[in-house]
């Protein structure tokens, strides 16, 4: 599959897979986060699909094993394990592909808010519970989800915009 029939039928999915993780994730940053996990090994393993009608199935199988995975271990949701968990064992190509994936997150963060920053970092790199965060931050259980979701669509929005973007 080209690299442009992908997008294309991603484009065409995306919703539909987004709303299955959300009903397997349990919650909508989980979901989000498994949504990205499993488009990345997706297009990883693009050419071993040969029937595109079996596209969707595809997607939500490999995105609800990462919502399991997920589930049963926290410390998985850190962006960096993500990328790493997308790409398994790397040649030198994939591992050049990694460490500019590597970039373009780190390139995000910095441009992260300061006010989004700590709480993402504490939840999505040192895998820190947001109720835990939002306690040492000071602030309220509601007021730490409000604000890591906010920063995880601010990361996510730059890294689609980025050379890394799918």
């Amino acid at each position: 599959m080209t690299p442009e029939r992908f997008e294309k039928l991603v484009r065409e999915h995306q919703d539909t897979v987004y709303r299955q993780m959300a009903r397997v994730c349990s919650h909508k940053e989980d979901a989000e986060d498994a949504l990205a996990a499993a488009l990345l090994n997706a297009f990883k393993f693009s050419s071993q699909l040969d029937n595109e009608t079996a596209f969707v199935r595809w997607l939500v199988t490999i995105g609800s094993r990462i919502c399991y995975r997920m589930r049963n271990n926290p410390a998985f949701e850190s962006t960096f394990e993500l990328i790493e968990e997308a790409y398994g064992s790397t040649d030198g190509v994939q591992k050049m592909e990694l460490e500019l994936m590597k970039g373009c997150v780190n390139d995000a963060l910095r441009e992260l808010p300061e006010a989004l920053k700590e709480i993402y970092l504490r939840c999505e790199i040192e895998g820190e519970d947001v109720a835990s965060a939002a306690r040492f931050l000071g602030l309220s259980h509601a007021a730490g989800k409000s604000r890591l979701r906010r920063a995880r669509e601010f990361v996510r929005s730059r890294l689609e915009n980025s050379i890394c973007g799918v």
